[in-house]
Parts: structure tokens; sequence; C-alpha cells
């Protein structure tokens, strides 16, 4: 199942990918999302999801296949699986920065995968929820990150040893609001398998 998205930054195209490759900067932006462990090339962490008074969490993981810096493109393989198997999904994104003067256009396109109780969802629900978190996403992205400033030297990130992350608790991400309460109580899978995939892209989901 294809599905395809875009968004745009208010930053040069330089600023914009070095940002969207820091995975670790990025992460408090996905929707109840949470990074907890690196290494290498590979990203582990968790979703928090809730319908109502229900709470659940999800386990999933991002790989980078490409980050071609001359062509602007980041190719990712996500997953995400319902600890208590009523569905899996992965995917494959590609993300292409192009640049739009002192902005940058963001676009993705998705390959789907889904299993168990997720394949019953349509692609029309899939591309509905995935266009809502994306824009959650820039939302957070434009106010908490590229108006902001660094400060303080980075630490050396070792590339090849696991790394847990101290992150803080994530609050649940709320797909009642998402997309609304009857669809989300049906397609949690479906919803938690984007979470996860747009959750660590962003992932476009990086670095």
């Amino acid at each position: 199942m294809q599905i395809s998205n875009e968004f745009r930054v208010a930053v040069p195209i330089e600023q914009a990918w070095t940002v969207l490759l820091d995975v670790e900067r990025i992460a408090p932006c996905l929707p109840g999302a949470q990074l907890q462990e690196v290494e290498g090339d590979e990203y582990r962490g968790v979703v928090k999801i809730k319908v109502g008074p229900i709470t659940a969490q999800y386990r999933g993981v991002a790989r980078i296949l490409e980050a071609d810096e001359a062509e602007r493109r980041i190719v990712i393989k996500g997953e995400g699986r319902d600890t208590r198997g009523q569905g899996n999904a992965s995917a494959t994104v590609t993300a292409l920065l192009v640049a739009e003067g002192e902005s940058t256009k963001v676009s993705i396109e998705t390959d789907l995968q889904v299993t168990g109780k997720v394949a019953q969802f349509g692609r029309g629900v899939m591309a509905d929820v995935s266009a809502k978190l994306i824009l959650a996403f820039v939302d957070c992205l434009d106010a908490q990150v590229l108006r902001g400033s660094t400060t303080g030297e980075e630490t050396a990130k070792d590339s090849t040893s696991t790394r847990s992350i101290d992150a803080p608790e994530v609050e649940a991400l709320d797909l009642g609001r998402v997309a609304g309460g009857a669809i989300a109580r049906r397609a949690i899978p479906v919803l938690v398998g984007l979470g996860v995939i747009v959750a660590v892209v962003i992932v476009l989901i990086v670095r």
C-alpha cells in the first residue's frame, strides 16, 4: 500500500537536513513516541497510545537504509508490533528534501505492509491518520527545534555500541482525537504502526 505525505519547514535545506537526521533531537516531537536505544543506524523505542481510559504501549524499530546528502534523500525501514498480537505494520519510507528559497519541502513516500487486524483498514483511513500525525510533528518541530538555538558542546556519540537514551516519559498519543473515537477503537494497530513509522522518521524518521 502506497501512502504519500508532504510538509514544509521554514528553514534552508542544509539546516533541515541536519535537523531531520538528528533523531535524538527530534524524537520529543513525535506524537506518543519515546526513543529508548540507539545502536549504529538502528533506533528502538516505544509508542504510547490511549483510546478513552485505555492506555497501551507498542514497541518499534527503525533502520536507516540510505542517507544520500547529495540527493537529499533518506530511506528508512520501520516496524511496529502490537505486544498483544493484534496486528503489525512495517514500512519502507523514502523522504526527499527540496529547497524552496529559504524554506524546505519534504516529500514522503511510504510503502506500507500490514498484517492481522491491521489489514482490514483501507488506504483512506491510514493516509488520514498519517497526515494528522505528521502535522503534529511539524508544528512541534517548528516551535521547539527549528526556532530554538543550540547551546553548549555536543557530546561525541559512539556509532557502534548500543546506547540507552535517558528520555523523559511521554504523554500517550490520544487516538480518539486523531481519528475519531469509533475508528480509533477499531484501528489501534494501524494507528500505532503508523505512529511508530512516522515517529521514527519521520521520521522521516534519520541518523
